[in-house]
């Protein structure tokens, strides 16, 4: 399967000799891994992938198709991963990582909360990608749950890769630099949002606490 004439650039590049001899399996391979904790590039191959059908030399719904269920399998996987050994992981070595029970216990919170919002972004982000599954099933989020807001967002990020590079076509190289640019400031932003959901946590916390010692106080001898 030759490759679009039309440059390609960076790793879509150093990609294009994989996609040329495995064709959907390596779609197929590398998404799931990108999205079980292995950081490969899954995220580029889909792009490449959609850019090669949109040059006519593989077809869009087979991509596409391929691409969602090994995001969903690979976001599965990492939260049997997180579910059978992530809670022993973190109490014997999550000290060593500054990862205390407080700190679980706030991150279960956390998830139990918004943790379905996470699971379906989480994919627009290098990282998160990588890694929400493995921390969805460490914070023992609901199974059901889960699986809803994984197969969601392994739709929508297949959705807006995919038909990013099957309309780039002929104009990737400029398109792939300003998606990367914005992707940026995406992960900021949400970055910014996880950062103030994660202090009024704390905050509320710290409120909690100093009002059940001033409660204990007054409720101490001599009070009333």
């Amino acid at each position: 399967m030759p490759a679009p004439t039309t440059p390609l650039p960076g790793a879509l590049a150093g990609l294009a000799p994989l996609l040329d001899h495995y064709g959907y399996l390596a779609v197929a391979v590398l998404v799931l891994l990108d999205n079980c904790g292995v950081p490969v590039p899954g995220q580029t191959v889909l792009v490449l992938a959609s850019v090669y059908a949109g040059t006519g030399h593989l077809d869009l719904a087979a991509v596409l198709l391929i691409a969602t269920g090994a995001a969903a399998l690979g976001n599965g996987l990492g939260y049997l991963i997180g579910r059978t050994g992530g809670r022993a992981f973190v109490h014997r070595w999550g000290r060593y990582v500054l990862l205390t029970p407080a700190r679980m216990e706030r991150a279960d919170g956390f998830f139990a909360r918004h943790g379905g919002k996470v699971v379906a972004v989480a994919r627009f982000v290098d990282g998160l990608r990588q890694y929400n599954g493995i921390i969805a099933g460490t914070t023992e989020m609901p199974r059901r749950r889960f699986l809803a807001f994984n197969l969601l967002g392994a739709v929508l990020w297949t959705a807006v890769w995919g038909t990013f590079g099957y309309l780039a076509g002929a104009n990737i190289g400029a398109v792939y630099h300003t998606a990367l640019r914005y992707q940026v400031w995406f992960a900021v932003g949400l970055g910014v949002l996880v950062a103030a959901l994660l202090l009024r946590q704390v905050l509320r916390y710290r409120r909690r606490r100093r009002a059940g010692t001033d409660a204990d106080a007054d409720s101490g001898p001599g009070s009333g």
